[in-house]
């Protein structure tokens, strides 16, 4: 229907929902805010204050309850929970934007794509997709155009880093017992973007990591570091080679290396905020963004347009669920790999050679068909 806008509920207001919901609130002309929910009162308050007449509810399940007129969710509440109320809100036949991970679990995140392929035989039209906003970045997109163009040949090696600005709160150690480690936290859109530029049928061979607690040593307790260094090996001779920090002291530092049997691409390689030079008596500097955020902006803007877009169209939704799943079962692998010491290793069908040592059994096959 022509001027039918897309009826969006929000699940959390932390610092990510918020920005979500300002997103589609604000600058996602074919999308209204109607609800949303959050277990806190102070970010019921901020939604009162921020959201118009966007209903608010302290409880999910409520709001899915209530909000009969709905159609669509986007789920930025706490990890733990990604899962689960992605699940309740597919059952519904909603469609659904969750944010990375779809959970810590290789075994919980398939749940999410079973219901959404069961969910899918009674509404055919519904779009679910996990929030890798890298794939939204354009400069990321115009790597992967060049890459894709055959402008350096057959990619081969992938290089990719996340690294953090340095929190001294002790955020990350708290967070740590539930985060899945710091590579399904740090290092799951690296693992995504590897997928992407290797493509559809690349099959995972092994993987190993192996990390220190440079400034927090009780990160250990939660079987987490604060800097990783992880490998993953695919067959048909291709690898990645993966960084994750959270001690950087000038602020965000993600960048991503692609190199083919022609030539190589790279995407920040030299980061920078604006294009503004800072001359002093020391030198020539410039400054880059402080965190996530201030990078990536506009990729989380893109991301809630393409995704109101293709709900209300019935277009193909920029990226499958598949990936998501497949990017947790890789960083899983690698965390298991950091705390063992041992190199994990998968058949051609992306199935695990051997038992899983840290959590007790075998995680699903590896294959990453996205």
């Amino acid at each position: 229907m022509p001027g039918r806008k897309l009826r969006v509920a929000i699940a959390g207001l932390g610092r990510m929902g918020a920005r979500h919901a300002l997103h589609f609130y604000n600058l996602t002309p074919r999308a209204e805010v109607v609800a949303v929910t959050s277990p806190e009162p102070k970010e019921l308050e901020w939604a009162a204050r921020t959201l118009g007449d966007a209903r608010r509810y302290s409880d999910y399940d409520e709001l899915l309850r209530e909000e009969k007129d709905l159609d669509a969710i986007v789920i930025a509440s706490a990890t733990i929970v990604h899962a689960e109320q992605a699940i309740k809100a597919i059952n519904l036949g909603l469609h659904v934007l969750c944010e990375k991970p779809l959970s810590t679990s290789p075994e919980v995140s398939q749940t999410v794509l079973s219901a959404y392929q069961e969910s899918k035989k009674k509404y055919p039209n519904q779009k679910v997709i996990c929030g890798f906003s890298r794939r939204f970045d354009a400069s990321y997109r115009d790597a992967y155009q060049k890459t894709r163009s055959g402008a350096i040949g057959q990619p081969a090696v992938i290089r990719s880093q996340t690294c953090d600005k340095l929190d001294p709160s002790g955020f990350f150690v708290e967070y740590a017992q539930f985060s899945g480690g710091i590579f399904v936290d740090c290092s799951i859109h690296d693992i995504d973007l590897a997928l992407w530029f290797f493509g559809e049928d690349s099959v995972v061979k092994s993987v190993s990591a192996v990390g220190i607690t440079a400034v927090s040593p009780e990160l250990r307790k939660h079987n987490d570091r604060d800097n990783a260094v992880g490998i993953i090996e695919f067959y048909g001779g291709k690898i990645v080679q993966l960084f994750c920090s959270r001690m950087m002291a000038a602020g965000q530092d993600d960048c991503t290396e692609i190199t083919g049997t022609k030539g190589k691409v790279s995407v920040n390689a030299q980061p920078t905020g604006t294009l503004v030079n800072i001359y002093e008596p020391s030198g020539v500097r410039r400054e880059i963004p402080q965190d996530y955020y201030g990078r990536f902006r506009e990729a989380f803007i893109t991301e809630a347009n393409e995704f109101t877009a293709c709900c209300l169209d019935n277009t193909e939704p920029p990226l499958r669920l598949e990936g998501a799943v497949a990017a947790v079962k890789i960083g899983a692998a690698l965390q298991e790999s950091l705390i063992t010491g041992k190199k994990i290793e998968f058949n051609e069908s992306g199935e695990r050679i051997g038992s899983a040592a840290v959590q007790g059994k075998a995680p699903a096959p590896l294959t990453a068909r996205l």
